[in-house]
């Protein structure tokens, strides 16, 4: 026998159905996301995004010379340079022209200025060391030089490379490798589930000697726009591999998802930014100056440029700092499931 419509059974089953249809209160409370989720990667993006702007565009608008090492012999000469450039240089005095240029040629100063006669000054200067800063240092002895009412005569004498006419290659070589540990320590630290520590330890350091590896031969002797030895820049190369890499795991490990952008200001942004390839490292601003050559980018350009000009002549500072930078990093990733081991025994 059939149920009437709207009889008890049928009546019954309907609130409950309707209840099941409509969520409850707690539920929908559930399903809306916290003012978090919208808010934090915007935040980042805007932080990302002004300190990318910032440190590019503010540190080219206004780029000042600071104690920028000059040669300078003859007896009173470097005194007269001295009263008249002030600060803008650190005047270095030589015993006469070869002198001076012998300290041009070891990369201890950037230029070597010397009487060529009466009324006449020479200037070498070394191309390598970027063109931003032998611009100032043209502009500020040709400055001299016409209150003095004496002429210059200007000499390039470790000039850069015919296929790095700009002198932009080892900022583009040190963007470049940055940008790959960049990515492959981000890669890295997805596959904690998949590889066990050493396993990761070991793709890091083989990515990066891959990675050091195809930039040198590309940009050396494919290109000839780098014409470090392969060997020494395989290896300064695989150290800032390494160091970007171990640092973005490192960053990411203790941090969370905070970790790759902090990676990204302090690698890609803030580390090419003031590596004084784009602006000579004597032009930055005091606080860039202070960091310039202590972040991997900024390392690795002095290295690139010293292996490729000045026969590695101090090129041991910058390849201790990248060492340092991916052996710490890679130490600290280590430890840390042994941190966290003991703060779960201590808490259990």
């Amino acid at each position: 026998m059939e149920t009437p419509v709207g009889s008890a059974p049928e009546r019954e089953r309907t609130p409950s159905a309707a209840a099941e249809l409509s969520p409850k209160p707690n539920q929908a409370a559930r399903r809306r996301p916290p003012v978090r989720s919208w808010l934090q990667p915007t935040v980042i993006a805007l932080i990302v995004v002004a300190a990318f702007i910032g440190c590019y565009v503010g540190l080219q608008r206004d780029p000042q010379p600071h104690q920028i090492p000059i040669a300078v012999t003859a007896p009173d000469l470097p005194g007269q340079i001295g009263q008249a450039l002030g600060d803008s240089v650190d005047v270095h005095p030589a015993a006469g022209a070869e002198a001076a240029r012998q300290a041009l040629e070891r990369h201890d100063v950037v230029a070597a200025l010397s009487t060529d006669g009466p009324g006449r000054l020479r200037l070498e200067i070394a191309g390598a060391a970027g063109t931003s800063t032998t611009s100032a240092v043209k502009n500020l002895v040709g400055a001299y030089a016409n209150g003095a009412g004496e002429h210059v005569t200007t000499e390039d004498v470790v000039p850069l490379t015919h296929f790095d006419a700009r002198g932009l290659a080892s900022f583009y070589m040190a963007f470049g490798v940055t940008l790959a540990g960049f990515v492959l320590g981000s890669n890295v630290l997805g596959l904690a589930g998949l590889l066990r520590l050493r396993h990761r330890f070991w793709l890091l350091a083989g990515a990066s000697s891959a990675i050091g590896t195809v930039a040198a031969i590309i940009a050396g002797p494919v290109l000839g726009a780098v014409p470090a030895p392969v060997i020494p820049l395989v290896f300064t190369l695989t150290l800032l591999a390494a160091a970007a890499a171990f640092t973005t795991k490192l960053l990411g490990t203790y941090l969370g998802p905070v970790g790759l952008p902090v990676a990204t200001l302090v690698l890609l942004t803030a580390g090419n930014a003031t590596s004084g390839a784009t602006i000579g490292a004597d032009l930055l601003p005091t606080a860039a100056r202070a960091v310039s050559a202590l972040l991997p980018p900024g390392a690795a350009v002095r290295a690139i440029t010293d292996l490729s000009y000045f026969d590695g002549a101090h090129t041991a500072g910058p390849v201790i700092t990248l060492a340092l930078w991916a052996v710490i990093a890679g130490v600290l990733v280590g430890l840390r499931p042994r941190l966290t081991r003991r703060r779960t025994a201590a808490a259990a």
